[in-house]
């Protein structure tokens, strides 16, 4: 069974784009060490999740603790501490089968144990997820025992289908209660929320490496660009404005729902195809430069089709 490392950090809003530069170097050279399986990376995604979240999967838990105890890891950490926000959240986790990772909507939940109270904890933890096994929405829930040597915290992750029935449950009387008959037993205890954004980018059949910001970004720009002027000029300005006379402010609204809604469609079809450039298994760099310059085709020939035609 494989193991993921879970990283949840916070970026300072102005050094967004050196942290994903930098998270792109770190995928390159974590791609290199024995065991490593994939990286998913899922930017912010406010306000839902506002941190930054990376998961790294590995063959066997050695692999992870040696990518984790690493020079190279260490040096590379050091390298980010400009941008960063607070501590980071590290955690390992054994995945299911199939390596499912936590999504749609998760919340890692981590816990320090009081010396000597292991036994009344882990009591009280089987309580707790009988309860929450009863919560709406519930998909799935995961809990890990510490790891010696490489973390001190006890891990809860669950799995809801829709943010509201996760915060209906992290905010119900029942959850609160629970919480409250553990406070003897526990140092420190805090819960970090993310939300599945990078469904629109996986796809698990075909594994490979690491996600950039900057492949995301190009891929709904290739969709977005054609959506909203095919839009402006085949229906907003010559129906809805010309004809009838609506507001520009109403007009463009009903564009960015029609824009928004056939974007979320077909930006997971277009992803799903490229495969081969989102998550690279060799020769990563060529990969990088052909999609990215692939795209940049599309995008000069969709400028100069719609330059000379409309």
């Amino acid at each position: 069974m494989t193991v993921s490392i879970v990283t949840q950090t916070s970026v300072r809003p102005e050094r967004s784009e050196d942290f994903a530069r930098w998270q792109g170097e770190t995928s390159n050279l974590v791609s290199g060490f024995p065991g490593f399986v994939e990286q998913r990376l899922m930017p912010p995604h406010p306000p839902l999740q506002v941190d930054w979240v990376i998961l790294q999967r590995f063959h066997a838990m050695e692999d992870a603790q040696r990518w984790l105890a690493s020079s190279e890891r260490q040096t590379r950490i050091e390298g980010a501490a400009p941008f960063l926000i607070g501590r980071d959240d590290v955690h390992i986790v054994r995945d299911d089968e199939g390596g499912r990772k936590p999504a749609p909507v998760s919340v890692v939940i981590s816990t320090r144990v009081k010396p000597g109270r292991e036994a009344e904890y882990r009591a009280w933890e089987r309580k707790i997820a009988a309860a929450q096994s009863k919560a709406p929405g519930l998909q799935g829930y995961r809990f890990e025992p510490p790891v010696p040597g490489v973390q001190d915290d006890y891990v809860a992750i669950l799995r809801f289908d829709t943010q509201a029935n996760l915060q209906a449950w992290l905010d119900s009387p029942v959850r609160k209660k629970l919480v409250e008959e553990a406070e003897s037993l526990t140092e420190e205890f805090h819960a970090r929320v993310g939300t599945g954004f990078e469904q629109w980018f996986r796809d698990e059949s075909k594994g490979g490496g690491g996600l950039s910001v900057w492949k995301m970004d190009m891929i709904v720009l290739l969709l977005l660009y054609p959506i909203v002027f095919l839009w402006g000029a085949w229906f907003g300005t010559p129906v809805l404005q010309d004809k009838l006379g609506m507001a520009w402010a109403l007009n463009l609204f009903i564009g960015n729902i029609f824009s928004v809604a056939l974007t979320g469609f077909a930006v997971p079809w277009v992803a799903n195809r490229m495969g081969w450039w989102m998550f690279p298994k060799r020769n990563v760099l060529r990969a990088n430069l052909l999609g990215a310059a692939l795209i940049g085709a599309i995008y000069v020939v969709s400028i100069w089709v719609f330059w000379t035609c409309f």
